[in-house]
């Protein structure tokens, strides 16, 4: 019985200790990515939108887009100068503050924007309303393009497969 209580009592703590998102995940180096609050109130000083990265602890896919893809240069500077660059951990209980005043955590937050894997990529407005969401990992290329589908305003009639052929063909 005692043996019993010593099992549960680790999986209690492991469970608490993943609700209260004591391990975090780390953002992608060499960039200005900072906390939801601070995200949503600098882009509303700067009228400017949010990338906002969900990731996650132990993600290979998070790792894999942070080490080919956000290496890049030329789209840390892109990225840098039109948005304000904010990180979420998918799966971390840390607690954030909407707009509204509501208090939620990142977790609650990634259900909100359907966010059910990791890594999801996320463009808001400077209200903090999702513009756009692409999963999954990204090449630069792909980074360049959904950005000039988002702040063309592209995304508002129509999708991204629909913009690019339309950008390729001339069309648009």
């Amino acid at each position: 019985m005692a043996r019993c209580s010593s099992v549960w009592a680790g999986v209690m703590a492991l469970a608490l200790a993943g609700a209260v998102g004591t391990v975090q995940a780390e953002p992608p180096a060499g960039y200005p990515f900072v906390t939801y609050e601070e995200g949503v109130r600098q882009a509303q000083a700067e009228d400017k939108p949010i990338f906002l990265y969900f990731g996650r602890e132990g993600c290979g896919w998070c790792d894999k887009t942070n080490k080919e893809t956000f290496s890049d240069a030329a789209l840390r500077e892109r990225y840098t100068e039109n948005y304000v660059l904010v990180y979420v951990d998918a799966e971390s209980g840390r607690r954030l503050t909407l707009p509204t005043g509501e208090r939620i955590t990142e977790m609650e937050l990634g259900v909100r924007l359907r966010v059910f894997a990791t890594p999801v990529f996320a463009y808001l407005d400077s209200q903090g309303e999702r513009l756009y969401s692409a999963p999954g990992f990204k090449t630069v290329e792909d980074f360049k393009d959904i950005d000039r589908y988002v702040r063309g305003g592209h995304y508002q009639h129509l999708s991204l497969t629909e913009f690019l052929a339309a950008e390729e063909a001339g069309t648009l």
